[in-house]
């Protein structure tokens, strides 16, 4: 009995050891661009519970909070990674809170509006693959093409010597 007492508090457990990675996995994934772990953890958290997000640098800060309300982490995830792709598409790698408040500002009221994910990479000329590439917003410039191995050369069977 204490033994599947235990299998289902584990069982239960499950799913919330699961948000908790994934929560971590993004933060960890967009710390670059927000320009800070403090940023990242706001933006995350922000999205994903639809309360306010503030982001800092050491010469500004901006504070939105998104129109989308609740987000899940897979939305999160395709909202930041638009956002990211936006700002390199223009230039801008190092965006300044401002900047980043802008892109995914812009991302989010298209959802909101009621635009599904496909609908808003068309609209920001991107295509779907590259959304869903690893890493946040990989270029394709900076994918390199695997080259495949040389056949051997075939060597011709020798004569059969006759009887």
């Amino acid at each position: 009995m204490l033994r599947k007492s235990a299998l289902l508090l584990a069982l239960f457990a499950l799913p919330f050891v699961a948000l908790g990675q994934a929560q971590e996995w993004l933060i960890e994934r967009y710390t670059e661009l927000a320009g800070s772990r403090q940023n990242a953890i706001s933006l995350v958290t922000g999205l994903r519970d639809g309360e306010q997000v503030t982001l800092t640098s050491a010469t500004s800060s901006q504070s939105f909070t998104p129109p989308t309300g609740k987000m899940s982490y897979g939305n999160v995830d395709n909202a930041l990674t638009l956002a990211a792709m936006s700002l390199h598409a223009k230039g801008i790698m190092q965006p300044t809170p401002a900047q980043l408040e802008a892109a995914t500002m812009e991302i989010l009221r298209m959802r909101a509006d009621g635009k599904d994910w496909a609908e808003i990479v068309q609209a920001k000329g991107f295509k779907l693959g590259d959304v869903k590439r690893p890493g946040p917003a990989v270029r394709p410039e900076s994918l390199q093409r695997v080259e495949k191995p040389e056949r051997p050369v075939r060597l011709e069977r020798p004569e059969r010597p006759e009887k």
